[in-house]
């Protein structure tokens, strides 16, 4: 027995316009930030920081955040990390840069992020300094153990690059 269906109208499936979300409006972002290294007693370290991701995990990364105003790239990398560390730098080259894209409840973001490496020239490591209160931690890790703490590949990757750089 064979079932008849009604065939769909002549200009395809209706559609309620009513009822279709309208797209959200993208927002572009940059930040700088990056691989801060102290060297102590032979061994290479690097400034880590934890803060909360949006679902309220804590989270180890690198330091970094958005330029302000007419700063650089180098220039928002130099504040961000003394800011979020209490470490001020001296950036020696730029690493890499990520590119990705994430919802928020009323905007896409389009979002890149330039790393650098930088030495570390003076300061105390604390998180007292941050304007935004988005880093909670921050302590030294040697640059070969640093990996199994971040929590985001690419941030494992750029901290495996700085790595080849100061072997070599």
């Amino acid at each position: 027995m064979s079932r008849k269906y009604p065939a769909p109208p002549p200009n395809g499936p209706r559609r309620s316009y009513s009822a279709r979300r309208s797209p959200l409006p993208i927002v572009n972002e940059t930040s700088a930030g990056g691989v801060i290294i102290s060297v102590q007693e032979g061994r290479a370290y690097v400034a880590v920081i934890a803060r909360r991701n949006r679902a309220g995990r804590l989270e180890w990364c690198l330091p970094k955040g958005h330029l302000e105003g007419i700063e650089t790239a180098e220039q928002a990398a130099v504040r961000e990390i003394s800011e979020e560390t209490g470490i001020t730098g001296r950036v020696l080259r730029h690493l890499a840069s990520i590119d990705y894209w994430f919802s928020g409840h009323d905007r896409r973001v389009h979002k890149v992020v330039h790393h650098f490496l930088l030495e570390a020239l003076h300061g105390t490591l604390t998180v007292e300094n941050d304007p935004d209160h988005e880093a909670e931690l921050v302590e030294w890790v040697r640059i070969d153990r640093v990996t199994s703490r971040l929590a985001y590949p690419n941030e494992r990757r750029i901290v495996g690059v700085a790595r080849e750089l100061l072997e070599n």
